[in-house]
């Protein structure tokens, strides 16, 4: 155990020990299930001019050039498991990424670290590179594409017209207005040259073909069940095909009523460019496989929680909505357990996963850093002291949470009382959207790294018997 949470140590040095230590066991055997690296390389083998994905070969004989493409949160991993698997046979790759860690090994990938969750200028350079590669290509070649969340920012390429800055802006103000991810994707996708499946699109006029895997951050889609198995109805992400429209777009832009907003390039494109303008809709000649989903999530948390020995409910697998809400939801459900053991009596695990938001509506309120799974966690922090040895741990599960390099935080009773003691001023703390420095101030922030995978949140809650009950 301890893997994936590399500060485990400084998390069990305070707080209540026992209720944390279950928590960080369960997340610490979700995440190493959940790894890409491992489920790919399950599948993915290459057998002398062989390429063997589950029952599926390839005669790479018959292919010119192999080229691998990969962008997203969990893309080191993912990229990595194809080179490894592919070896001499890998012509040449780009691979952008968030953030590249010590022990990333790439021999024939070029890596470029984009940015994330805003743009950056080495993102935009690095899709003028992968345009370049396509471009190249022809209908001897293959293209193995991995792809996970994140890469809508990580592969900047607005359209022309829009300039960098102006796809950077627009993507600040969707991320604080309290749209939903498909609604922010909706208008993202349609300003792009690479995602939406325009990438895919382009690799497609080249007569090239594609094989892609996936990891799923939509909180819409199913769980997985024999990853070997190509995934028949595949969208998202810039390689597939676009469940979004135009339309999705501009109502968005109403919804939020971000018309004076956004900027001018944006509104005057999404306004004029017409059905032109609309993403691709289908690719069956191409071939997709998906890694992991959501719900896997909940699923590997849920086993690990019941080999415990814990009884285990899993309360959903649609979180969405405001992260402190939730904070407090999951609090006075801790305390509806201990008191009247509904929905399970104690001592058990509830388990959820989605996407929880932050809504900033003005940038003059923020007083400092964090991000959704640290603003559950420390709303939870609030309400927990009053349910004994009540936990909860909320991360983002690729490792960094909002715009800070923790994964997210984790408390649970006596975290109010220690930050008091700290001097932090929790509520404060959430007005300002400051959650990760009152959490770090409490030695509560989890710190992973990147984690193999990008599954959105995951949030485990942990509730003992009251402990005048153990005592009897």
């Amino acid at each position: 155990m301890g893997e994936k949470i590399k500060n485990r140590s400084e998390l069990l040095s305070h707080g209540h020990r026992r209720s944390r230590q279950t928590v960080l066991d369960i997340t610490d055997a979700a995440l190493e299930e959940l790894d890409a690296y491992g489920r790919i390389r399950s599948i993915l083998k290459c057998e002398g001019n062989l390429l063997r994905i589950g029952d599926r070969c390839w005669d790479l004989d018959r292919k010119r050039n192999v080229y691998l493409i990969g962008a997203g949160k969990a893309c080191n991993a993912m990229a990595m498991a194809v080179e490894d698997a592919l070896g001499e046979r890998l012509t040449d790759g780009i691979a952008v990424v968030k953030i590249l860690e010590p022990g990333d090994r790439f021999v024939r990938t070029r890596v470029r670290i984009g940015g994330h969750p805003i743009p950056n200028q080495a993102g935009y350079e690095a899709c003028l590179e992968i345009l370049d590669l396509i471009d190249r290509a022809g209908p001897e070649d293959l293209f193995l594409c991995v792809m996970s969340g994140g890469s809508s920012a990580l592969m900047s390429c607005p359209m022309d017209g829009i300039s960098l800055e102006d796809e950077q802006k627009t993507t600040d103000i969707l991320l604080k207005s309290g749209a939903g991810i498909l609604e922010i994707n909706a208008v993202r996708r349609h300003i792009s040259r690479m995602n939406g499946g325009r990438m895919a699109q382009r690799i497609a006029d080249r007569g090239a073909e594609l094989i892609g895997f996936n990891i799923s951050d939509s909180v819409s889609n199913p769980p997985t069940r024999d990853i070997s198995v190509p995934w028949e109805h595949y969208c998202g992400t810039p390689m597939g095909p676009d469940q979004t429209t135009l339309q999705d777009a501009l109502a968005c832009i109403e919804k939020y009523d971000l018309h004076s907003r956004l900027p001018a390039s944006v509104i005057r494109y999404l306004a004029s460019c017409g059905p032109a303008g609309e993403t691709p809709k289908a690719f069956p000649q191409n071939t997709y496989y998906q890694i992991n989903t959501l719900p896997d999530s909940a699923a590997a948390a849920q086993r690990a929680a019941e080999q415990l020995g814990l009884r285990t409910v899993v309360l959903s697998t649609f979180i969405e909505g405001e992260a402190r809400d939730m904070g407090t939801l999951m609090a006075a459900i801790a305390r509806e357990i201990q008191a009247y053991h509904r929905p399970v009596p104690p001592p058990c695990a509830l388990i959820s996963v989605g996407e929880s938001v932050t809504t900033i509506p003005e940038d003059c309120v923020i007083t400092g850093h964090g991000g959704p799974s640290q603003e559950m966690a420390l709303s939870f922090a609030v309400s927990a002291a009053k349910t004994r040895g009540a936990c909860l741990l909320s991360i983002d599960t690729e490792g960094t949470d909002g715009t800070t390099v923790c994964a997210g935080g984790i408390t649970d009773s006596d975290s109010l009382a220690d930050m008091e003691r700290a001097g932090v001023d929790i509520y404060g703390a959430l007005r300002g959207h400051a959650s990760f420095e009152a959490l770090s101030a409490a030695g509560c922030v989890v710190m992973t790294g990147n984690t193999g995978t990008n599954l959105c949140d995951l949030n485990i809650m942990y509730v003992p018997v009251p402990e005048k009950e153990e005592e009897k």
